[in-house]
């Protein structure tokens, strides 16, 4: 196989594309053509139901261990020495992981409720603003967690200036980086269907 040509669909499908070898793999390997699938509706909501509940299990497993861990914490001999402020933040990010808890077993149970209902779009449609929605408060919760660790061991300052510092982290990796490769992608075909 010539250095200028990817494989698509089997062994005889090949299309141009960059050279990994001038690229670099990973360039090479999210810079090639847009990945299709011939399949009907009925399979693209299977499918795209089934990728939405891995996603919702790998999160899931993150939110159980931070609200076991929170849940704990009021029946430590510790917790009565907690400032005023110390106690809104552990208050603030209980209620922010149950609220991602609740929000990430919607849809299952939305699933549930509509088996067989032929209701797969309506599910998947909400499954999808039902994770972002969860991963918001998973996302505040795990820095008002760490916040108020800090906030304990060492100063309102520093827990301050590192739950900023998780926030823009979380900002960048969780949105920003998705939505440059977005509008990358965007851009792309919008150049590769305009007249040239």
């Amino acid at each position: 196989m010539p250095d200028d040509v990817c494989r698509v669909a089997g062994p005889t499908a090949y299309v141009p594309c960059r050279s990994a070898g001038s690229v670099g793999y990973m360039w090479a390997m999210s810079d090639a053509h847009p990945y299709r699938r011939e399949e009907s509706e009925a399979e693209r909501l299977d499918r795209n139901f089934g990728e939405q509940l891995q996603e919702v299990r790998i999160a899931q497993a993150g939110v159980q261990i931070l609200f076991a861990f929170l849940l704990t914490i009021p029946f430590q001999q510790r917790f009565s020495a907690l400032t005023d402020l110390q106690r809104d933040i552990y208050v603030a990010t209980l209620v922010s992981i149950a609220i991602s808890t609740l929000v990430f077993m919607t849809p299952v149970a939305m699933h549930r409720m509509l088996f067989r209902e032929g209701l797969k779009d309506f599910v998947v449609r909400h499954t999808d603003t039902l994770i972002g929605t969860g991963l918001f408060f998973l996302g505040a919760g795990i820095i008002g967690g760490v916040v108020l660790v800090l906030d304990v061991l060492l100063s309102h300052t520093t827990a301050f200036w590192i739950g900023g510092s998780l926030a823009l982290l979380a900002i960048a990796l969780w949105v920003v980086l998705p939505l440059t490769q977005r509008r990358r992608r965007s851009r792309e075909d919008a150049d590769g269907s305009s007249p040239g």
